[in-house]
């Protein structure tokens, strides 16, 4: 591994802070890794639940990033639009080992027209808005495709970020953090998936969320239609 492999996480407002602290977490601890959490400017950002994080350098400031991880969130709508952060993850993109996301971070990476012909997946109630943007949408909780590697829900930034820790350190080392963290999930529900919550429960989660997830699919179909009407090159596929 190389011996200062820079990660960057985006950090941005209403960002969900698990998307970004579980992935964080796990890549802090990596031998050899060297952190950045990256905005347009040094102010705190505020998480979508209140929480404030001080990003740790600027989009400016950015070295060349071997990693660039996406999360999501309430504030990746308003990012499917801001020509500045996109413009942002295309260059590191172009010369970044792995282009990664958690959540609906995988539609800002593809808003910015990273994903096209990759297999990507997404939090479970936005799922299919990655084929509007070029991407084969996969129901799994990490999906890797060549250099691209997305998470699933919230939790799943966790799973991913081991999964990548894997790739580029080992497997001895990604079991060493596992247990470090005692990361050895038993959830008290059996509720945490399409796949296993009550049929009544995800009807009731799917209405909950319906308004919201008609404002970024709106927002989905915007960057869609902007990569149609301006369509880029994809990065290379760097690593297999």
């Amino acid at each position: 591994m190389t011996p200062s492999l820079k990660i960057g996480l985006l950090l941005f407002p209403d960002v969900t802070q698990l998307d970004l602290t579980g992935p964080w977490e796990v890549f802090a601890r990596t031998p050899g890794v060297e952190c950045f959490l990256m905005w347009k400017d040094r102010h705190p950002v505020r998480s979508d639940r209140g929480l404030s994080i001080v990003p740790t350098m600027t989009f400016a400031a950015c070295p060349p990033l071997d990693v660039i991880c996406v999360p999501g969130g309430p504030g990746q709508i308003a990012l499917m639009s801001d020509a500045v952060t996109l413009d942002f993850l295309r260059r590191q993109a172009e010369q970044a080992q792995w282009v990664t996301s958690v959540y609906t971070g995988s539609l800002v990476l593809g808003a910015a027209g990273l994903l096209q012909g990759y297999r990507a997946t997404c939090h479970w109630g936005s799922l299919d808005q990655l084929a509007l943007l070029g991407a084969d949408p996969v129901s799994q909780r990490v999906v890797r495709d060549r250099n691209r590697i997305t998470g699933a829900g919230v939790t799943s930034g966790i799973d991913f970020a081991l999964t990548l820790v894997a790739e580029i350190a080992g497997e001895d080392t990604a079991r060493a953090v596992q247990l470090q963290m005692e990361y050895d999930p038993e959830p008290p529900f059996s509720s945490g998936s399409p796949r296993t919550a009550p049929p009544q429960e995800v009807a009731q989660a799917q209405a909950q969320m319906a308004p919201f997830i008609a404002t970024r699919r709106a927002a989905t179909e915007r960057a869609a239609a902007r990569l149609q009407a301006q369509p880029r090159d994809p990065a290379g596929d760097g690593a297999e």
